[in-house]
């Protein structure tokens, strides 16, 4: 038994949701109203009962979220936030104390992945070693909540309003890593890992250990730009590259070849504008007029980071 179970922290982002849902149908200047009041009630209902919910219902649930915005019925409503005057002041007051709150949810993270799986009562444990690492992100964020709240001089109320601001600034894009990352797995049962094995076989010089190599850092790159996301693509190009050439025919190391294989995949998320949440949501959150401005400034590094990653992983994994 657990003291922390991680289905507490999904009820928590659930019920931010509803309250995001709540406000918006209650709000009859809303542009998008019962549109987004659907979207963002269907979003926190699946966080709230996904453990207990039919598998089904959740996929019929997610369809309805993908209906509602491909038909373009979730939006935002009309910007209810401090002026540029009362931020400037803020931050003159604040300096660089404003950056504690947001330093202290990977701190908690790390140190909470570390220690919480050791901490137990008998038979009664803090929280299981598989969700350490989330139940400690869930814990660094309440408290990087109550340390901004202290900081700033105001309440759970601002909080709430001013996450449900910056929800609704990000919109649909929102739920895509995990809709991606789903898809990854998909991928994994429809064999498209076989596939791309026998493609990369049949085409690339693979029994060259350099070829191999750099055949799966560029697969994880290519494949993350046309996905989005590298958990989708690590599925997919280790299974049909990584595996049966790198570890298997050239006997490398895997822990290495998949630590640097998921960097690679990191860069083509710098350079794609499927990545939406990553690249696309900033440019909008800034004001942008240029939506691919933030892809065009990491390309140069993504393109540096992914040529390393072929020498490093050559380097060291058919090595140690």
């Amino acid at each position: 038994m657990t003291l922390l179970p991680l289905e507490a922290f999904y009820a928590i982002i659930g019920a931010i949701f509803l309250f995001l849902a709540g406000r918006v149908a209650f709000d009859p200047t809303h542009p998008r109203r019962w549109g987004s009041a659907a979207f963002w009630a269907l979003l926190g209902l699946v966080y709230l009962g996904g453990g207990v919910v039919p598998a089904s219902v959740v996929g019929y649930a997610l369809v309805v979220m993908i209906l509602l915005a491909a038909t373009r019925q979730v939006g935002k409503g009309a910007e209810r936030s401090s002026s540029t005057a009362e931020r400037a002041a803020s931050a003159e007051r604040l300096g660089n104390r404003i950056f504690r709150p947001a330093l202290l949810v990977p701190a908690c993270g790390i140190a909470g992945s570390l220690l919480f799986p050791h901490v137990h009562w008998g038979a009664l444990k803090l929280t299981g070693a598989k969700e350490a690492p989330l139940v400690a992100l869930g814990i660094g964020a309440i408290m990087a909540t109550i340390v901004a709240a202290r900081l700033t001089r105001t309440g759970p109320a601002i909080a709430l309003r001013e996450g449900g601001r910056l929800l609704e600034a990000i919109g649909w894009a929102l739920i895509l890593p995990q809709l991606l990352a789903a898809l990854g797995g998909i991928f994994g049962q429809a064999g498209v890992d076989v596939e791309v094995a026998s493609l990369i076989g049949r085409w690339v010089p693979v029994d060259v250990p350099f070829v191999a190599a750099a055949a799966y850092c560029l697969g994880m790159a290519l494949f993350t730009m046309c996905m989005g996301n590298a958990f989708a693509a690590f599925a997919a190009i280790t299974g049909g590259v990584g595996l049966p050439f790198v570890v298997q025919l050239h006997h490398g190391n895997p822990a290495i070849l998949a630590s640097v294989g998921m960097l690679s995949g990191y860069c083509g998320t710098l350079m794609t504008p499927m990545a939406a949440n990553f690249n696309l949501v900033p440019a909008m959150l800034l004001g942008l007029t240029d939506r691919n401005a933030v892809i065009k400034a990491q390309v140069p590094i993504g393109l540096a980071i992914l040529t390393a990653n072929v020498f490093i992983t050559y380097a060291t994994v058919f090595r140690f």
